[in-house]
C-alpha cells in the first residue's frame, strides 16, 4: 500500500496516518483536525503514483521512525483523554464500540491494527466496490444483500450498460432475464440517501454497470486465467458476443462441442467467465463460462497489477500476517493487504480457539469481499460457500423459534449460536443488547459454551450466511412477530396509533403495523372515522391479507366473530363451501364478492335471491358482509361462482319440476319484455316467459302477448331453465312437442343429429343456439346460412325457433358446433304449419272471450271441403264478398281464380266449396270451380255421408305419401292446395320453415303444380286439416315408369341430363334432375361468352331443359345440401369432346394481362366483386375502374349487381381462387402468375408493382386517384392511386396556372385525374411516385384550360432543368422557406432558386418572414445561373421600361465624387447605413467610420430606417455599381466639395469589401460563398462568363473569399489616415507594436467571420446535409435541420431514418444532444404518425430506455402542451406523478 509523502505542515503527521490505529474520539473533531485531514488527503492524491505498490514509500527510514513516534504519542494522548468522563470516572468502551466507529484501515507498514475491517452504514461511501447476492428482482429495481447485513438497491437503468450500447433488442427485456435471485454480483456504491420511513437507516443505491466496475481497465489488463464479468451483447450462431463496459474491447463465448449453447443465455445477461484466449489484433477476449472453472480460477500474481484492477469476487491466494482481535490480517498478490472478520472465517461456527487455526504465514484461498478506493482497504472472506463462488445457504426464516440452540462462542459483543436447522445447521449471532439487556461483564457468567438456549430469529444476513437472533422474553410473546407470522383470517389484538380519512393504522404487540381501510372500520359507512376509533385504544381485528409486507385488517363484527371457514386462496374453494365475504361491486347482472388474501368471486343475479324485477342496488350495498355458498370453481382461470341462497333452490322441493318438464301456470303480471307466471306446484314458484317464447311464429307471439291478461291460465309450458326460485318457461309448440328429446347435457348430444332449440344471441361472426338449461351451441357464419354473404341479423332474430344440426361436440373445450343451414336442417314433418293453426285457435279464443257461446259456434257450421250456401254481397277486382244466413260478423270471399267462369251479381245465391277459414279474422275462403264442386256433388249423389267420405279419403291418403298438388290460394304463411288425384282433397302446406322465417319466401302462384308429402290427416291436433310438406315444384305428373327410370339412373360427371328449374337466384339456377338429385347452374355456365346482360332472362321456374354435369358436389355429411354443378353452355352441350378438358379447366391458369369477364355480385365503397366462373372470383379496385374524377364519383352506380364487366388480370391467388383486375390494358407480359407469387415483367424500366404484386404503374400513365392527405405548407398533395400505393403531387404540379393558392378547391377524399411523372426508389427500397394534376400535360387535356394554355405558353410551362433557364428570363414560383437573409423559391418540381434579402423588394423589407410566407406566389427574373453546381439566383425587384433590373440600370454618370446628396435611410446595419438617394432610386453605403468625426459604438441605436439624411459621395464604382457615402460634418462643411478625405480609396475599399471583418458582431460578408446572403445592395454579376468565373473561383479559393494581405494594408492605411485626422503623433516603435497587435486581432476576427459564415451556410440538398453531419456528427442542431429539410420535401420516412441515424451516431456521452433528437422525433410522430398517439408512444417507450426518464417525460409533456393535446397531457402528468413521487419538479408542473 502507499504511504503519504513527507510533505507535512509544521513537521506533524496528519490524521490520515491514523488509519493504523483507531482513534477514541471519532465524533469530536477540531477545526485543525479537519483542515489537516483535508490537506493530507490532497497531498496523498497528488503523490500517489500511477501504479502504487503495497509497502512502497518515498521517505527514508529515519523519517518514517520519527513519524511513527509522533503518531504513537498523539494516539496515547487521545486515549488518555477519552478515558475521562464528566464525573472524572473513566468511560468504558467495549470492542463492539470500536467496530461501530466506521473506520476502514488501509496499507500496513507500521503497527498492526487491532480490528478487522467491517462494512457498516457509517463507513460505507460512494465509490466502494462490494460483492453481493441478489435477493429480489422486481420490475423496476433489484435488491442485493451486502456484507454486514446491509441491503442495497439497483435501479433498472443501472442494471447494465446494455441500454447505452444502442441495441434495440433490450427494449422489452425484463430484469429477471438478465439477473437471477441467488446470483453473486460485483457492484459499486452510487449514492446514499436517508430512509424517510425509518430514522437512522440509509438507502444504499448501487450500480451493476461494468463501465463503472471496470473503469481504468485497458486491454493489457486482460490476462489468461483471470475471471471477468460481462454482459451478453448478442446471441450469434456460433456463440455469444460479450460486453465488458469498455468501448473498444469485445468478448466472445463459443458454443460447446455438443452444439448446445452454454447455458441458454439471453441478451443483456450478466455472466462470469475465465479468459481462455486473447486476440490482441482484433481486441477480442474469449471466455469460458463453465461454473466449475470460474469457481476454481485463482488470480495469478502478475507484475504491474494496480489497486484499481482489484474486483470484488476475485479469488486470491492470501498469506496470514497476524491475528487481530476480531479477525485476521492477510497479504495477497505481493503488494496488497486485507482483513477477514470473525463471521467470514473458514468455519462459521468457530469457538474461542479460532486463533490457533491461523498461524503466521499460513496460506489460504480467499475471495475479495469489498474494496474501498479512498482508504485502500480490502475485505476478504474465507466462507467455504463464497470461496466456491456460491451464496451461503440459510435454512431458517425470520420469526422462527429454536428451543435447542447451542452456544458456540461468547464474545464481548454477543453470542454465537448453532441452530439445529435442516438439512444442515445454521450459525446465528445474538448481540449483547438482544441477549438479556444485562451488562457486558455478566454475559459470560450467564451463558456457557455448549449450553442450549431458546432463541427467536430477528433477521438474516444473506451475504454473511448468518442469522440474527434475540433472547428477550418479550420477543416470544404474541402470535405476530414478523410478516411471515401474519396469516389471512388471523384474529389478534392491535393498538390504534393513527386515524385518517382513508382508514386507521394499527400496531400489533410484536411491533408490526397494519391498515384498517375506511370501509372495514364498521358494518356501515363511516363518515367520521376519528370518532369511531380513538388513538391508543386496543381492539380486536381480523387479518384480511398480507401482500408485499402490507397488512390489511378489518373491524367488521360479522367478519371478526365469524366461525365459518376462511377462503384465502382459489385452491381452497370447493363446491358447497359456505363462508363470509364482503361485496365490492354491484352490477345489473350480479355482484362481486371478495374474500381473504384478494380472492374474489361472482354472484349471478339469479343467485341473489331477488324477487323478479328487483334491482340489486336497492337490496345490497358495497361493503356489506354476506354469507355465500360456492356453486362452481374453475381453478385454472381463477373463477368462483357464488350464491347467496345457502340452501338449494326451493324448486328442488318439487321433484316433478325439472329441466324439460311440462308445467302449467296462471299469469301473474305482464311486463314489456316477458310474462310472469305462477307455476302450479307444491311450493310458491314463479316463472318467466319471454315474449319471443309465446309462439314459434314471430307475428303470432306479438299478437299473443297483446291479448294475454293476468289470471289467464296456460296449460302447457316447458321448463327451459331454473334460476333459483325463478324458472324460464316456453310456450313454443316445437319445443313442447319434443320436450323429452331436448338435450340438457353434453352427453345427450350426438353428431349429425338434428335437434330443436332457440336463438339466444346473435353476433357478427355467428349465432348462439340454446337448448335446455345453459347448454348452448354456436353456429359460425359459414354454417348458419346457405348464402355466405347474407347478414345474420336479417336472417335470424333472438328467440327464434330453429332446427340445429350437431356438427361437432368438443367436451374438453365445452364447445358445440352447429349448422343452421336450411339445406341440412329442413323440417321432416308439418309441425311448423301445425303450430300455426293451433296458435291461431288460441288467439281466436282470446279474442272471443267476451262473446257468447252462440257467436263462437260459427266455426262448427263450416267444414273444410263442404258446400255452404251464401248470398253475394258485393263484387270487386279481387273477387266476390259473400254473406251467410243466420251467421253474423262472418264473411266469405271468392277469389277471381275460383269464380269458375260464372257471372255473379249482388243478391244472387250460390253454393260454394269451403277452402279455408280464419278464426281470428272471421273470414271464409270459398270456391266455385266446377271440378271442385262437381267432384263433391258426385260423391254426395252416391249417398255417401260426410263422415264416410272422410274415412275414404283417409284410407286413400297415407302419411308420408308423395302426391301432386295444385295451389288454390296463396296465403302469407301457408298455401291452400288441392290434390286432383284424390278427389281434389284440400290440404295445407307452409311456405317457410323454422330456420327461414326472416328469409325471403319463394314466390308461388295460383294454379301452380307442386309436389308434396302427406304429413298429417284430418284430426283435432291438425285443426281438422290435411297437412302437407312441400317437396318441389312440378309441372307434370310422373308415371311409374319414369319413377323406375329415375331409381335406375346414375349421375356422373360429363353425362347429359334433363333438369327442371326449381328456383332462380341472382347468380345461379337451382334445378332438380334424375332421382332426387339437386344441382345448380352458375351464371357463367349459361352462355359461351360472359358478356351478355341478364343471362337468366329466358328462364322461368318449372322449365325443363338439357344440361351437362360438369362437377360433383362438395363433400358434406348432409345429402340435401349436395348440389351438382351443371352447365347449359351451347358449346358444352354441342361438343362432347370438351368433357375431357373439364378437370384441366378446373386448374384455372391465368396469365398477367389476360382479359377476363365476369358478373358483378357485390359492390362496396372500395371494390367491385365479380364472378368469373363458378369457382373463381375477381375484385376490381375503385381507382382502377376509370381515370376521370366524375366517373369515380359515380362508382357504385356504374356497377349494378349482375352487370357484365371485363378486365385485365394482375394477380391470381390460386389458394383463394381470387383474381385482381384492372380495366386498363397492361404492357406485354410474358410470365404466367399463380398464387400471387409470379413477378410480372414488362418492357418499361420504370414499372413498379405494389406490395402484393398487384399493380403496374409506368411513367406517363394517366390514372384515377383520390386525395388522401393535403400536406402542410408546400408539401403538396398525397394521392392514393392503388389499394396500398400512394403518390405525391408537387406544389407546382397542382395547377397549370400560377395561382396564389393552388390548393383551393381540393379536399381530402376528392377524386382527381393524375399523370405519373417519375418513379424512383428510395434508400430504404420503397417506391416514390411523383404525380401531376396539370391538365396541360399530354393525356390530361381539359376544355376549359386548353385555350388559356395555348394562348399563354409561359403560364403553363414548368422549367424542369436548369439548362432551360437563361439570365434575365422571367420566372414565377412559390416561396419554400424564408430567413433573415433571404428566401428560397420553387420554380418547378426539380428546380429551386434563392433570392437574397436585397432582391426581395424595391423597398426595405423589415420582416421577411411575414412579408414572404411559405407558399406565397412571387414573380421575378433570373440573375445568375451556375449549371455546374445547379444553383440559381433570382431577383424579385420590379423591372424598368427596358426590361432590365434596377441594379443594372444605375446611371452613375449622373453622379460625381464630392456631390452633396440627400436621401432617406433604407436599412441600418452594425457596419453602416444604406441610403436611398432622392430622385434616383439608387442606394449607397455609408460605412460607420464615415458617419461622424467622433467614434460611434452603436450605429443601430443612433439611426433608424426612414430618417432623412445628407451625405457626400466619396467613391463611385461603375463596374460593380456601388456608391460610397460619407456623413462626417467635416465633409459637409468643407468649402472644397471636390476634396476627398485622406486615404479615401483605402477607406472606401475597406468599407465596401470588408464590412463584417471590421465589426466582429456582423454576420455577413460581401460576396461570401454559395449560400451566404449579400447585404450590400449594389449590382450583381450577370452573364455566362461571370457565372463560369464564379464557379472556377469557388473551386480554387477556400471557404471565404478574403485576402488577408489586402485587408491588412487597407486597415493599416485606414488607421494612419485616422491618426492624421486626430493629430496624434506616435513614435515608430510603438507603431510597429500597434501594427502587430492589429494584425493579430484582424486574423482572429477573420476566423470568427469564417465560422459565422459556415453557421449561416444553409445547405440546399441532401448531399450537402450529409457533408455537414459528417463534419458535426454530435450536433443535434444539424440533425434536426436535416430532418426539417426532408419534411419540407414531404419525405416522412426519410426524416424518420435520419432521426434513427442521429440516435445511433451521436456519442452516448452527449445526453442533451440525444434528448434533443428524441424531442424532435416526438414532434415528427405527433404530426405525421399513423396513428399519432400510438406512434409517439412507441418512440417514447424507446426514449425512456436510453435517456433520463424524467427528462423524457417532461419533454413529451411539453410537446403535448404546445400542440394543445390536453387529454394526453393530463394522462401523462398523472403517470409522472405516480412514477416520480419524490420529484418536486414534477409536482410543480
Amino acid at each position: 500500500m502507499v504511504i503519504p509523502s513527507k510533505k507535512f505542515s509544521n513537521g506533524k503527521r496528519h490524521e490520515s496516518t491514523k488509519s493504523f490505529k483507531p482513534t477514541k474520539k471519532p465524533f469530536k473533531k477540531s477545526k485543525d483536525d479537519v483542515a489537516a485531514r483535508s490537506e493530507a488527503m490532497a497531498l496523498q492524491l497528488e503523490d500517489v503514483p500511477d501504479f502504487p505498490r503495497g509497502g512502497g514509500t518515498s521517505l527514508s527510514k529515519k523519517e518514517r521512525e520519527k513519524i511513527y513516534e509522533e503518531v504513537d504519542a498523539e494516539f496515547d494522548a487521545d486515549e488518555r483523554v477519552s478515558k475521562k468522563s464528566k464525573g472524572g470516572k473513566p468511560k468504558k468502551r467495549t470492542p463492539s464500540d470500536a467496530d461501530e466507529l466506521g473506520l476502514l484501515f488501509g496499507g500496513l507498514t507500521g503497527k498492526r491494527p487491532r480490528y478487522a475491517n467491517k462494512i457498516t452504514t457509517k463507513n460505507i461511501a460512494p465509490g466502494m466496490k462490494l460483492l453481493g447476492v441478489v435477493t429480489e428482482v422486481n420490475q423496476k429495481d433489484i435488491v442485493i444483500s451486502l456484507p454486514g447485513g446491509l441491503r442495497g438497491l439497483v435501479r433498472a437503468s443501472e442494471a447494465s450498460d446494455f441500454t447505452d450500447l444502442g441495441i434495440e433488442d433490450d427494449e422489452n427485456e425484463l430484469l429477471g432475464d438478465i439477473i437471477s435471485v441467488g446470483q453473486l454480483v460485483p457492484c459499486i456504491v452510487l449514492q446514499l440517501d436517508d430512509d424517510k420511513k425509518e430514522a437512522g437507516k440509509r438507502k444504499i443505491w448501487l450500480s451493476l454497470r461494468l463501465s463503472l466496475l471496470h473503469k481504468g481497465f485497458s486491454f493489457d489488463s486482460f490476462q489468461l486465467g483471470m475471471v471477468f464479468s460481462a454482459n451478453v451483447k448478442s446471441v450469434e450462431d456460433h456463440g455469444y458476443i460479450l460486453h465488458f463496459g469498455l468501448p473498444s474491447i469485445t468478448g466472445f463465448i463459443e458454443i460447446s462441442n455438443d452444439g448446445k449453447l452454454e447455458s441458454g443465455m439471453k441478451t443483456g445477461q450478466l455472466i462470469q467467465g475465465v479468459v481462455t484466449k486473447i486476440d490482441r489484433e482484433r481486441k477480442i477476449v474469449r471466455l469460458n463460462s463453465d461454473p466449475e472453472s470460474v469457481a476454481k480460477c485463482l488470480t495469478k500474481d502478475l507484475n504491474g497489477m494496480s489497486f484499481d484492477l482489484l474486483i470484488p469476487g476475485m479469488m486470491v491466494n492470501a498469506r496470514v500476517q497476524s491475528v487481530l482481535e476480531n479477525g485476521i490480517l492477510f497479504d495477497f498478490l505481493t503488494y496488497f493487504n486485507g482483513t477477514v472478520d470473525l463471521f467470514h472465517l473458514k468455519n462459521p461456527l468457530s469457538n474461542k480457539s479460532w486463533k490457533d487455526e491461523y498461524n503466521q504465514n499460513k496460506t489460504v484461498n480467499a475471495r475479495i469481499l469489498f474494496i474501498d478506493p479512498s482508504s485502500r482497504a480490502v475485505g476478504l472472506t474465507l466462507n467455504p460457500h463464497l470461496v466456491c463462488n456460491k451464496a451461503p445457504p440459510l435454512h431458517v426464516s425470520s420469526g422462527s423459534i429454536f428451543d435447542e440452540a447451542k452456544v458456540i462462542r461468547i464474545d464481548k459483543s454477543g453470542l454465537l449460536l448453532e441452530l439445529p436447522s435442516n438439512p444442515e445447521t445454521t450459525p446465528a449471532y445474538v448481540s449483547t443488547y438482544d441477549a438479556a439487556g444485562d451488562e457486558v461483564k455478566k454475559l459470560e457468567k450467564k451463558f456457557k459454551e455448549g449450553n442450549h438456549i431458546r432463541v427467536r430469529i430477528l433477521g438474516l444476513k444473506q451475504m454473511d450466511g448468518l442469522a440474527i437472533g434475540t433472547l428477550k422474553e418479550s420477543a416470544f410473546e404474541g402470535p405476530v412477530f414478523t410478516h411471515s407470522d401474519v396469516k389471512p383470517g388471523m384474529v389478534t389484538k392491535a393498538k390504534i396509533i393513527s386515524v385518517d380519512t382513508f382508514g386507521a393504522i394499527v400496531q400489533f404487540p410484536g411491533g408490526l403495523k397494519a391498515m384498517c381501510p375506511l370501509r372495514h372500520m364498521s358494518e356501515f359507512e363511516v363518515t367520521k372515522p376519528r370518532k369511531k376509533f380513538k388513538v391508543g385504544a386496543e381492539l380486536v381485528f381480523r387479518v384480511l391479507g398480507c401482500k408485499s409486507k402490507r397488512i390489511t385488517v378489518t373491524y367488521k363484527k360479522s367478519l371478526v366473530k365469524s366461525k365459518l371457514p376462511i377462503l384465502s386462496s382459489y385452491t381452497d374453494a370447493t363446491e358447497g363451501l359456505v363462508t363470509h365475504g364482503w361485496i365490492t361491486k354491484i352490477e345489473k347482472h350480479g355482484c362481486f364478492v371478495r374474500f381473504y388474501n384478494g380472492v374474489q368471486g361472482f354472484v349471478p343475479r339469479f343467485e341473489l335471491g331477488l324477487e323478479p324485477g328487483s334491482d340489486p342496488d336497492s337490496v345490497f350495498h358495497v361493503g356489506e358482509v354476506v354469507k355465500c355458498r360456492v356453486t362452481s370453481v374453475v381453478h385454472g382461470s381463477r373463477r368462483i361462482t357464488l350464491s347467496l341462497m345457502i340452501k338449494p333452490a326451493s324448486v328442488s322441493e318439487d321433484d316433478s319440476i325439472k329441466l324439460g318438464s311440462i308445467v302449467s301456470g296462471i299469469i301473474d303480471s305482464i311486463t314489456s319484455q316477458a310474462v310472469i307466471v305462477r307455476v302450479k306446484s307444491k311450493g310458491v314458484l314463479k316463472g318467466t316467459i319471454a315474449a319471443e317464447h309465446l309462439a314459434d311464429h314471430h307475428e303470432q307471439a306479438k299478437l299473443m302477448k297483446s291479448l294475454l291478461r293476468p289470471g289467464y291460465e296456460l296449460d302447457k309450458l316447458l321448463v327451459l331453465d331454473i334460476e333459483g326460485n325463478n324458472m324460464a318457461l316456453s310456450s313454443k309448440y316445437s319445443l313442447i312437442k319434443l320436450a323429452e328429446e331436448l338435450p340438457s347435457d353434453f352427453n345427450q348430444l350426438q353428431p349429425n343429429s338434428v335437434v330443436h332449440g332457440y336463438v339466444c344471441n346473435l353476433i357478427e361472426n355467428g349465432c348462439f343456439v340454446r337448448f335446455l338449461g345453459r347448454l348452448t351451441g354456436f353456429a359460425p357464419r359459414s354454417k348458419a346460412i346457405d348464402e355466405p354473404r347474407a347478414d345474420l341479423s336479417e336472417s335470424f332474430f333472438v328467440g327464434q325457433s330453429v332446427r340445429a344440426n350437431i356438427v361437432d361436440v368438443n367436451q374438453e373445450k365445452s364447445r358445440i358446433t352447429l349448422s343452421l343451414k336450411q339445406s341440412s336442417c329442413a323440417s321432416v314433418d308439418a309441425s311448423f304449419v301445425q303450430d300455426y293453426f293451433l296458435m291461431d285457435e288460441k288467439i281466436s279464443d282470446l279474442q272471443s272471450s267476451d262473446i257468447t257461446k252462440n257467436e263462437c259456434s260459427w266455426v262448427e257450421k263450416f267444414s273444410i271441403g263442404s258446400l255452404i250456401k251464401g248470398t253475394i254481397k258485393e263484387q270487386n277486382d279481387l273477387g266476390v264478398v259473400v254473406n251467410f244466413e243466420n251467421i253474423n260478423n262472418v264473411l266469405g270471399f271468392i277469389p277471381q281464380h275460383h269464380m269458375g267462369g260464372a257471372t255473379l251479381v249482388p243478391g244472387s245465391v250460390v253454393n260454394a266449396l269451403v277452402l279455408d277459414l280464419s278464426r281470428a279474422e272471421r273470414l271464409v275462403d270459398l270456391s266455385l270451380r266446377p271440378e271442385l264442386i262437381n267432384n263433391l256433388t258426385k260423391e254426395v249423389s252416391n249417398s255417401q255421408s260426410k263422415k264416410k267420405r272422410k274415412r275414404v279419403i283417409s284410407k286413400e291418403l297415407e302419411v308420408h305419401q308423395r302426391v301432386n298438388a295444385v295451389i288454390e290460394i296463396v296465403k302469407e304463411q301457408y298455401l291452400v292446395l288441392s290434390i286432383p288425384e284424390h278427389g281434389y282433397t284440400i290440404g295445407y302446406a307452409s311456405v317457410s320453415d323454422y330456420n327461414t322465417q326472416k328469409l325471403p319466401v319463394k314466390q308461388f302462384s295460383t294454379g301452380q303444380s307442386v309436389v308434396a308429402f302427406v304429413e298429417a290427416v284430418q284430426n283435432p291436433l291438425s285443426s281438422g286439416r290435411l297437412l302437407l310438406l312441400l317437396d318441389s315444384v312440378s309441372g307434370t305428373s310422373e308415371t311409374s315408369r319414369s319413377k323406375r327410370a329415375k331409381k335406375k339412373s346414375s349421375c356422373e360427371v360429363g353425362s347429359a341430363v334433363h333438369a327442371e328449374i326449381t328456383e332462380i337466384k341472382p347468380f345461379e339456377l337451382r334445378v332438380n334432375f334424375g332421382h332426387s338429385f339437386r344441382g345448380r347452374i352458375h351464371i357463367t355456365e349459361v352462355n359461351d361468352a360472359s358478356t351478355s346482360e341478364d343471362p337468366f332472362a329466358k328462364f322461368r321456374v318449372g322449365q325443363s331443359m338439357s344440361a351437362r354435369v360438369v362437377a360433383k358436389p362438395c363433400h358434406t355429411d348432409i345429402k340435401k345440401s349436395q348440389l351438382w354443378e351443371l352447365s347449359v353452355k351451347p358449346a358444352m352441350l354441342r361438343d362432347s369432346s370438351e368433357l375431357n378438358d373439364i378437370q384441366e379447366s378446373e386448374q384455372l391458369e391465368f396469365a398477367a394481362g389476360q382479359c377476363v369477364s365476369g358478373y358483378v355480385y357485390k359492390v362496396d365503397k372500395e371494390w367491385v366483386w365479380l364472378a368469373i366462373s363458378r369457382n373463381v372470383t375477381a375484385r376490381l379496385f375503385i381507382l382502377d375502374t376509370a381515370c376521370e374524377a366524375h366517373e369515380l364519383e359515380k362508382f357504385e352506380r356504374r356497377f349494378p349487381i349482375g352487370k357484365a364487366v371485363s378486365g385485365y388480370v394482375l394477380t391470381y391467388n390460386k389458394e383463394k381462387k381470387t383474381l385482381r383486375l384492372v380495366q386498363r390494358p397492361l404492357l406485354d407480359t410474358h410470365k404466367s402468375i399463380g398464387n400471387g407469387e409470379g413477378r410480372k415483367t414488362d418492357k418499361l424500366d420504370s414499372s413498379i408493382p405494389d406490395d402484393d404484386g398487384t399493380l403496374f404503374i409506368h411513367e406517363g400513365d394517366i390514372l384515377g386517384g383520390r386525395i388522401s392527405k393535403i400536406l402542410p405548407g408546400i408539401g403538396g398533395i398525397r394521392v392514393q392511386i392503388g389499394p396500398y400505393v400512394f403518390g405525391r403531387v408537387h406544389f407546382t404540379e397542382i395547377n397549370d396556372l400560377w395561382v396564389p393558392n393552388p390548393l383551393d378547391g381540393f379536399h381530402e377524399g376528392q377524386f382527381v385525374k393524375c399523370k405519373v411523372l417519375e418513379i424512383s426508389r428510395s434508400s430504404k427500397g420503397t417506391w416514390q411516385i411523383e404525380l401531376s394534376l396539370r391538365t396541360s400535360l399530354d393525356g390530361m387535356n381539359s376544355d376549359h384550360l386548353s385555350e388559356d394554355c395555348s394562348n399563354n405558353e409561359n403560364v403553363c410551362k414548368r422549367f424542369q432543368r436548369i439548362e432551360d433557364l437563361s439570365p434575365d428570363m422571367g420566372v414565377q414560383g412559390y416561396v419554400k422557406n424564408t430567413m433573415s437573409k433571404g428566401c428560397f423559391i420553387i420554380l418547378s418540381r426539380t428546380v429551386e432558386a434563392k433570392v437574397l434579402l436585397s432582391n426581395l423588394c424595391d423597398t426595405f423589407v423589415k420582416e421577411p418572414e411575414k412579408e414572404f410566407p411559405v407558399g406565397k406566389l412571387v414573380t421575378g427574373r433570373v440573375l445568375n445561373l451556375e449549371p455546374l453546381s445547379k444553383r440559381i439566383e433570382v431577383t424579385l425587384k420590379t423591372v424598368n421600361a427596358g426590361g432590365h433590373p434596377k441594379s443594372e440600370s444605375y446611371d452613375l454618370t449622373k453622379l460625381h465624387v464630392g456631390d452633396i446628396i440627400s436621401g432617406r435611410i433604407k436599412r441600418v446595419e452594425p457596419y453602416g447605413l444604406f441610403i436611398t438617394i432622392d430622385q434616383t432610386g439608387m442606394d449607397g453605403l455609408c460605412h460607420k467610420t464615415q458617419l461622424s468625426d467622433d467614434r460611434i459604438e452603436n450605429v443601430q441605436a443612433k439611426y433608424k430606417a426612414g430618417e432623412r439624411v445628407t451625405a457626400k459621395i466619396l467613391k463611385l464604382d461603375e463596374e460593380q455599381g456601388r456608391i460610397s457615402l460619407g456623413m462626417k460634418s467635416s465633409y459637409l462643411t468643407s468649402g472644397d466639395v471636390e476634396t476627398q478625405p485622406p486615404s479615401e480609396n483605402n477607406a472606401n475599399d475597406a468599407s465596401m469589401e470588408c464590412d463584417s471583418i471590421n465589426d466582429p458582431k456582423s454576420e455577413v460578408l460581401a460576396a461570401v460563398g454559395d449560400f451566404g446572403f449579400q447585404e450590400i445592395s449594389g449590382g450583381r454579376h450577370s452573364g455566362t462568363s461571370v457565372v463560369l468565373a464564379q464557379v472556377e473561383s469557388r473551386a480554387s479559393i477556400p471557404a471565404l473569399e478574403v485576402d488577408l494581405d489586402d485587408i491588412e494594408e487597407m486597415d493599416i492605411d485606414n488607421g494612419q489616415n485616422q491618426e492624421k485626422l486626430q493629430g496624434v503623433n506616435r513614435d515608430e516603435k510603438s507603431k510597429r507594436r500597434e501594427k502587430q497587435k492589429d494584425r493579430e486581432e484582424r486574423e482572429k476576427r477573420i476566423q470568427a467571420a469564417e465560422g459565422r459564415l459556415l453557421e449561416n451556410h444553409a445547405p440546399e440538398s441532401a448531399d450537402e446535409f450529409e457533408k455537414l453531419v459528417r463534419s458535426s456528427p454530435n450536433s443535434s442542431f444539424v440533425w434536426i435541420k436535416y430532418m426539417a429539410f426532408m419534411l419540407s420535401l414531404a419525405d416522412i420516412e426519410k426524416a424518420r431514418s435520419i432521426a434513427e441515424r442521429a440516435l445511433s451516431t451521436i456519442n452516448i456521452r452527449e445526453e442533451e444532444e440525444k434528448l434533443n433528437i428524441w424531442v424532435a422525433y416526438f414532434n415528427l410522430e405527433n404530426e405525421h404518425g399513423s396513428p399519432p398517439e400510438e406512434a409517439v408512444k412507441k418512440v417514447f417507450e424507446r426514449a425512456r430506455q436510453y435517456c433520463d426518464p424524467k427528462k423524457v417525460y417532461l419533454a413529451l409533456l411539453g410537446v403535448y402542451e404546445r400542440t394543445e393535446q390536453n387529454k394526453l397531457a393530463d394522462k401523462l402528468l398523472d403517470e409522472m406523478i405516480k412514477k416520480f413521487k419524490q420529484s418536486c419538479k414534477v409536482h410543480a408542473v
